[in-house]
């Protein structure tokens, strides 16, 4: 058939009103499609995706503004593996009856600590910075090189609830990774979510096989970004 008799056909079949909808729905099926894609990013990025700001349901009533900010007790009192272990650590039902068998003892809100202290169990708290089973993350690392408390877990001492204060997402890590020195809080307070007083400074020392030399497409990768250095 001659291209001439194609374009008379198309032409009878498809007015020019149709050709210019069509134009526009292609258009507009983009730019949802790109508006979608923007929406996505910017809501994983959003800490409201990450539970930011939202306390999480205790056992008990507990309020860090009253034990760490009005009776300046230390993180490490709770927190007894903060700068040993990789885990901080939660409070254990002894920890908790040991003051208040003599302080504020009311006897209604302190059940579930008897409960687990009769029955041999751990306090079942409700942690607001848990972190996915595939990260690694050791806490005696970061605190024991002058990390404060206050740059993951934000102002505890402030907070009559406690409610995550960052995203604690692969991004946010990895900006402090990069650029350990852009000013992080450091290990200069005991009761303001820090730790003992000091000059601590942030100079990872690599150990191991980090400490060699790896290159990826040629590129030399900071043993602080490594894949390995967080999942294993």
């Amino acid at each position: 058939m001659p291209v001439w008799s194609v374009r008379e056909t198309m032409a009878q079949l498809f007015s020019k009103r149709a050709d210019s909808r069509l134009r526009l729905a292609i258009g507009f099926a983009c730019a949802v499609l790109l508006l979608s894609c923007a929406t996505g990013f910017a809501l994983v990025r959003a800490g409201q995706t990450w539970a930011v700001g939202h306390p999480a349901e205790q056992p008990i009533p507990f309020s860090h503004a009253v034990h760490a900010g009005g009776l300046g007790l230390d993180c490490r009192f709770c927190h007894a593996g903060v700068e040993r272990t990789a885990d901080a650590g939660m409070p254990s039902a002894e920890t908790c009856l040991g003051c208040h068998d003599r302080v504020w003892n009311v006897a209604a809100q302190f059940t579930p600590l008897r409960a687990a202290l009769a029955g041999g169990t751990a306090v079942q708290w409700a942690s607001v910075s848990r972190l996915p089973n595939h990260v690694r993350f050791d806490h005696a690392a970061h605190t024991t090189a002058g990390v404060g408390c206050v740059s993951c877990h934000g102002a505890v001492q402030e907070m009559p609830r406690t409610v995550r204060a960052e995203t604690l997402s692969m991004g946010f890590c990895l900006d402090c990774h990069r650029d350990p020195t852009s000013g992080q809080p450091r290990a200069v307070e005991t009761t303001t979510g820090g730790l003992p007083a000091g000059e601590a400074a942030f100079t990872p020392r690599p150990h191991g096989l980090r400490a060699l030399r790896y290159r990826h497409f040629g590129v030399e990768v900071s043993p602080m970004t490594r894949c390995s250095t967080c999942h294993r």
